[in-house]
Order: structure tokens, then sequence, then C-alpha cells
């Protein structure tokens, strides 16, 4: 469930008696939306509305050094505060540099408001190369948003407005973007005498559907229920089926519903080889929110226990990837309620199942360790030292795909932000967002130098905003991952995977970004502390060329072989 923002106090309306723009509108809007940071890059195609927020005054501005990233900051700022991301971009390709960021959004439920500029209605779809114009962008942000709009007229900018905050809450959540011409974002209109944010109602589960799944959970012995995105918004009552002795496990964007020092739960460990054998056990399992996603059910091919029933506030997910016995249509906060209400005491659960399910975690843990190696310490050092609150932002890397994804416990339901996507280069700009929009708390994050190379100028922009984050920069020169791969799989073909690195020092040093350079593990602890006292970012840069490699290679997902015709 995406929680939906608390509107502001006052009813945002403009400073006029009677009159207004179109971009004060906008501002205004934002404002009871309860938007309280919006990423972007300025330009002439979107400075009416840019100005307003300026003028107006009440919404923090974050001036990105690229529209991919402020697309990025505002997904991120989105998840950590579960309040709607703005990122505003100018038209064309301005707005085609932010796809890979919308499509990030739309694999990851976000609400966020894209919002864009255009050129004047007058010069639109007629192909006249206008400066900043596209052939189709309605087209190209139809494919890689959830909802498309353009304002047309100034009068109907604030309806469109609404709807398009709707849709974004409404689940499955998602990006919409907006596209509004320049003369319209400068026309005066008469003031509307209210503006609100729109109410997004929950979808409310069926009676029937529940007392069937309460009787499943009460005669049920070893329960498992498996959280996803999806149960954001339900950790309440997540923690407490926890706290009736079910069994919990999640995906890696359901991390933190439940505590993972919670002794019923398994964290992230979804597919390791001991939680695998665990569930061979396990006599109910409920999916919540979640897609089973296939890099994280082997291909859709890993055995989950049966039965199986699912909550979701989408009728699409019912038997997505593997059949359900019932299927709950319904918000998950409120559908897991209802089943609390149903179980009084909860289900008579088989003494012995709380201690299989830890040991069957404690097999996964141990496992994971043993690829360590000479990080062993780097990691557990970071572990320790970690805020407690704190978000932990990962970018697609060796480091995170084995161990971040799951070994650093989170407390929260909004502390883990990384791209589900897969896109790599998306690390930085997410924990900038996550930092900005934390209440500052302290941000983690943790980068490939590859990765971070795509997006090297978003630095200035974490140093000039001031944004609390220590990044663990994780060095190999390369793409680890595509050397692993090609010495598994193309004979040790190692081809455009190594790349000329920066030197990190004297870069942080020219923008005024404190630095510090690890080329052995005992030194970490000392360089993380120094980075989280800082007060704004800074870089510890782990040298893993002289720290040495993983004991065991990541060589990317696990391989398995397609299912079979129809479902499983």
């Amino acid at each position: 469930m995406n929680e939906q923002p608390k509107p502001a106090a006052a009813d945002g309306a403009p400073d006029s008696a009677t009159t207004t723009t179109v971009g004060a509108l906008v501002a205004a809007f934002l404002e009871t939306c309860g938007v309280e940071t919006a990423f972007g890059v300025i330009s002439i195609h979107n400075m009416p509305i840019l100005d307003a927020i300026a003028q107006r005054g009440r919404i923090r501005f974050v001036p990105a050094r690229g529209e991919a990233g402020a697309l990025n900051m505002a997904d991120a700022c989105a998840r950590v505060t579960g309040r709607l991301g703005v990122g505003v971009t100018s038209t064309g390709v301005a707005a085609g540099n932010a796809a890979g960021s919308l499509v990030e959004a739309l694999t990851a439920g976000t609400p966020l408001l894209h919002l864009t500029g255009q050129i004047e209605t007058g010069f639109l779809d007629q192909g006249r190369g206008y400066i900043h114009e596209a052939p189709d962008q309605p087209g190209m942000l139809r494919a890689i948003s959830k909802k498309f709009f353009r304002v047309s007229r100034p009068e109907e900018a604030l309806d469109v407005l609404r709807e398009a905050v709707r849709i974004a809450f409404a689940p499955p959540a998602g990006p919409v973007s907006v596209e509004i011409p320049i003369d319209v974002q400068a026309a005066a209109i008469a003031l509307p005498k209210t503006i609100a944010m729109p109410a997004v109602a929950a979808a409310v589960p069926g009676p029937a559907a529940l007392d069937t799944l309460a009787d499943m959970v009460r005669n049920a012995k070893r329960p498992l229920f498996w959280l996803g995105g999806g149960a954001h918004g339900a950790a309440a009552e997540a923690r407490t089926l926890a706290d009736m002795g079910i069994g919990i496990v999640t995906s890696v964007n359901g991390r933190g519903a439940v505590p993972e020092t919670h002794p019923l739960s398994l964290g992230a460990f979804n597919a390791s080889a001991p939680v695998a054998a665990f569930y061979q056990s396990v006599d109910l399992m409920v999916t919540v929110g979640s897609r089973l996603r296939g890099n994280e059910t082997l291909k859709n091919t890993l055995a989950l226990p049966r039965p199986m029933a699912r909550i979701d506030a989408d009728p699409a997910k019912d038997g997505l990837s593997y059949d359900n016995a019932l299927f709950v249509q319904g918000d998950a906060a409120l559908a897991l309620r209802g089943l609390i209400a149903r179980l009084g005491n909860g289900p008579a659960i088989d003494p012995g199942f709380a201690g299989d399910l830890a040991a069957a975690r404690a097999a996964a843990v141990e496992d994971l360790r043993d690829g360590f190696g000479p990080y062993a310490r780097i990691i557990d050092d970071l572990r320790a030292a970690m805020p407690e609150d704190a978000p932990w932002v990962r970018d697609i890397t060796v480091s995170n795909s084995t161990w971040g994804n799951r070994y650093v416990d989170l407390s929260g339901p909004r502390q883990g932000v990384h791209p589900l996507g897969g896109g790599i280069g998306q690390g930085l700009a997410m924990a900038i967002g996550a930092a900005l929009g934390n209440d500052g708390r302290k941000t983690v994050a943790l980068v490939g130098d590859g990765g971070l190379a795509l997006g090297l100028g978003e630095l200035a922009t974490a140093v000039q905003e001031k944004a609390d984050i220590a990044l663990v920069l994780m060095n190999d020169q390369g793409y680890g991952v595509i050397r692993n791969i090609q010495d598994a799989q193309y004979d040790g073909r190692r081809i455009y995977a190594d790349l000329v690195t920066p030197d990190f020092g004297a870069l942080a040093a020219s923008i005024g970004l404190a630095h510090e350079r690890v080329d052995k593990s005992e030194g970490f602890a000392d360089a993380f502390a120094r980075a989280l006292a800082v007060d704004g970012p800074a870089i510890v840069e782990i040298d893993m060329n002289a720290v040495g490699p993983y004991a065991k290679r990541f060589a990317g997902p696990p391989v398995a072989d397609p299912p079979g015709p129809g479902k499983m």
C-alpha cells in the first residue's frame, strides 16, 4: 500500500485576490499535496512553474545536474517519505533524459508526478523543428509512465493535476507525466475557490474472502507470509502477525515491513538454498503486495509452499507467476487488519516452527558470509555502525547483489531503496533524494565506480544541497559483475568491462566533498565513522583491487530453466 500524504494545513490558494497563473496554481496545488521537496532542471520551457515555486517559498526545489538524476531523486524521496514525489523537466530531449528514471519508478510502484514543459501550443505537433520539440513526446511518455496527460487549456490545469495525483497513488501506484505548454504555464486564470489534493479510496477487501483466509491461517501449523513492496503501509499489522508466531519472508522491495531482527523474520533471504529447503516444511504461504518477481524466485521455478493465498489491491496479480488457492483483493493494511481481527489469539503454531525458521536463516547467513573473503570485516563494521533508522540506498553492484540486498538489517519499511528495474548508475541520485526527504537522518549509500560514473555530476548536487550522505564507493575500476559473467559463461573473454576511472579523491577535493580511500579492510571502520560524522556528503572509497576479490564470485542472478507450458 502507498500511503497518501497529509494535506497542507492551508488550502494553498495562490497569493492573489481574483486571478493567478497556471504556474502559480501548480505550485500551490503541490503544497496542498504535502510536497516539501521537488527536483528538476530549470529551462525556458518550465520557468513559469519554477519561478512560482521560488516566489512562494514553500517547497524546496533541488536543481539536479540532469533530468535522469532529478527523477531518481524524486522517486527515492517518495519512497522514504510516503509522500508524492515530484520531478520537473523541460520538453523534448530533457523529458527523454528522464525516461530510464520513469521506468524505474514504474517498476517500483512509486507515486510520482512528472511535470514536463512543452513548446507553445501554436507550434505543437507540426514537426517544424521548433527548439526543444520532440516528434511524439506524448507517445514516449505514455510508454514509460502509468498515465500521460497534456494540459491544452489553462482552465483544465487543476482538474488534470488532481486526476494525475489520484492515479499516481491508486494501486498499483506509479509515475504520471503531465505536459504543460509554456504559454499555458504563463497564462492567467481565475482563482479557484479551493485547491485540494484528491482523495484516493483504499480498496476494501471482501468479508467472505477474509473469512476464508482466516480459516486457512487458523488451520495452518507452519504459516509463512511473503511481504512485497505493497506491504509498506501495513508494517504494524505485519508485525502483529509475526508476534503471533507467523513466519515472515520479504522480497527485496518489501524489506523492513517487519524488523529484520525479529525472531520470526527470514529477511530477504527468500531464494537461498537453506530457505528454499525450509519452504518444504511450510504448510501455507500468504503473499502480500508482491509480484513474486523472477529474479527473486529463480525465474518462477522456486518451489514455494502450497497452498498459497494472495493479498493485493491490484486484481491483475491474481495468479500472476504462481497459481494461488485464494485471492483477496484489497489494501494490504485493511486486509491484514481484518485477518487479525478474525484470528483472535492466532493459529496453533507448531512448537518447532520458530526454531526451524531461525536455523534456516542462520544457515542462509552463513552461506552468504562464506563468500565475503577479505570483505567480512568491512561488511561487519558497516553493519555495526549503520544508524538504526538510516535509509540504506544501493546501486546495482556486485556488493549489493551479494550482501547489500539482504545482510544489513532494516528496521522499517521505508529504509531500503535501490533500483528495482536493475538499472546501473541510479544509486547516487537516489541517495540524494532519500537524504533530502529524510528529515535530518543520515543516509548511507553503497555504489560502484562504474555506476557512479553515469551520474558524476550529481556529486556537485549533493555538495550544493548539503545532502547528508555517507557514500561507500566500491571501486574495482570496471564492471565487476560483467567480468564475472564473462569468466563463468564466456570462457573468460573479458570485453568492454574495464573502465578509465577518475581519481575520486582529486574529484572530491575539487568540489569540497569529504573523501577517504581505504585499501585494507581494517581501515574501513574509522573512515566510515568519520564519514557518518560529516554534516553533509562524504565518500569512503574502498580500493577493491588492493583489498582483493570476494571469496565467491557473483556472476549475475541464478540461471534456471524456463518453466514448461502453463502456470506453475
